[in-house]
């Protein structure tokens, strides 16, 4: 077998690793499509979640069972010593363009482009942000390139393939000849990357666009051409609200899926306010502030306590992993954030370690119930109901919360936790 990849279609995160292997001629198998891979299927069973705790896409793994999650850790593992970089000078500075095109590049990109896509709410302000933004980057990279053929060195290196791939959708859809006229540089560099074979044979033609596409009303539908102005436009911008952090392709193609009801829309309002106390346990010292805050203002009708053990502690084996497994089933609860908060905590160490933690919901039922997208984790949990009247659930509450205290009914000692808020 050669290597296998699951990226899938137009995901420029996965381009970089494809055209990564083109240089380097490592062997990669493609499964982006049926039956091998199906987003939304594959990316959830047990075996790749196995692999790949957080479900994403591009995920890695070699013939030798090798797993790799993270475009950027895919892509250098595919390198060779000339895409990386042969000295520790010239191997920072790939790594320093790597995470300029994340850091940088990918959030007013996302902003600016989505909504044009039609996968993401238009927001006028968060838009005009995102094309100053970009202006920004496109000068720091003219300035740059005022000098130099590439990024980094004489030759194309992985600063290059990430920085370009970070810019496909800039180029295809918004950076019309108008926006890219004071930034020469970048466009004779960009068009010098994707025009070189290893780059074509993965992305194909990339036509520079002529005229920056709109945002589409028709959300779902890509949009070239500019909208008339209508009443309705400005309503839609009003109400739209901005972008809170810029969206990878899953979640633009869930958030782009029709809108689901609220699995809690059939519970009474309640006066607990779990923003409110989010932000003391966040910001304000956890024994002293938060938890007096939590148990002042809990609505023990409007919300129920829960203590989640998971199941299988002889499977757990290095701590980062069971780290790993709790991070992604918060990953994959992303929705409940709103109605739940969560401190879970990894006891013991490598080889003997058990996961527990206290889980809030809103509501009397376990909350994971509601929601087909939910029920991914909490299966492989013990899950018990706990009284808020109780002692034992106020002293499980405040060493919960505080990462410190006895835990009498774990019998090993506190590695380390994590939060779901």
């Amino acid at each position: 077998h050669p290597n296998s990849g699951h990226p899938y279609k137009e995901n420029w995160r996965a381009f970089k690793a494809q055209i990564a292997a083109q240089y380097s001629g490592a062997r990669l198998k493609v499964a982006s499509s049926a039956p091998a891979f199906t987003f939304g299927q594959t990316n959830r069973t047990p075996t790749f979640l196995n692999n790949f705790p957080l479900g994403k896409v591009p995920a890695f793994q070699g013939d030798d069972g090798f797993c790799l999650f993270e475009s950027n850790a895919i892509a250098h593992y595919l390198s060779n010593e000339a895409l990386r970089g042969s000295s520790p000078q010239t191997q920072s500075q790939v790594l320093q363009w790597v995470s300029f095109a994340d850091a940088e590049i990918i959030p007013p990109a996302s902003a600016w482009v989505f909504p044009t896509l039609g996968i993401m709410q238009f927001n006028k302000q968060a838009t005009e942000q995102a094309k100053e933004e970009v202006k920004k980057v496109l000068s720091v990279l003219n300035h740059h390139l005022n000098t130099r053929t590439f990024l980094v060195g004489e030759r194309v290196s992985l600063a290059d393939i990430s920085v370009a791939c970070s810019m496909i959708w800039l180029f295809k859809q918004v950076l019309e000849p108008s926006f890219r006229q004071p930034f020469p540089n970048v466009t004779r560099w960009f068009q010098t990357c994707v025009n070189q074979p290893q780059f074509k044979t993965v992305l194909g033609e990339v036509k520079l666009c002529d005229k920056m596409a709109q945002f589409d009303q028709k959300a779902g539908k890509e949009a070239g051409k500019p909208q008339e102005k209508k009443e309705k436009k400005k309503k839609e911008e009003k109400e739209a609200a901005p972008a809170e952090e810029e969206m990878d392709e899953c979640e633009a193609a869930l958030a782009s899926e029709p809108k689901t009801k609220d699995p809690f829309a059939h519970l009474p309002k309640s006066a607990f306010v779990m923003d409110e106390f989010k932000r003391k346990y966040s910001n304000e010292d956890t024994l002293t502030v938060a938890v007096p805050h939590f148990w002042e203002h809990f609505d023990k009708e409007g919300y129920s306590i829960w203590y989640g053990e998971y199941k299988f502690p002889e499977e757990l084996t290095m701590t980062f992993m069971s780290c790993n497994l709790i991070m992604g089933m918060f990953q994959r609860l992303d929705k409940l954030r709103k109605n739940g908060f969560a401190s879970v905590i990894l006891f013991g160490g490598n080889n003997d370690s058990s996961i527990s933690g206290i889980w809030i919901f809103r509501g009397q039922d376990l909350a994971f119930t509601l929601s087909d997208d939910w029920q991914i984790d909490y299966e492989s949990y013990a899950w018990r109901k706990l009284d808020p009247d109780s002692d034992e659930t106020k002293t499980m509450v405040k060493e919960y919360f505080a990462w410190e205290g006895e835990f009498k009914h774990v019998g090993k000692p506190f590695s380390q936790g994590k939060c779901f808020k």
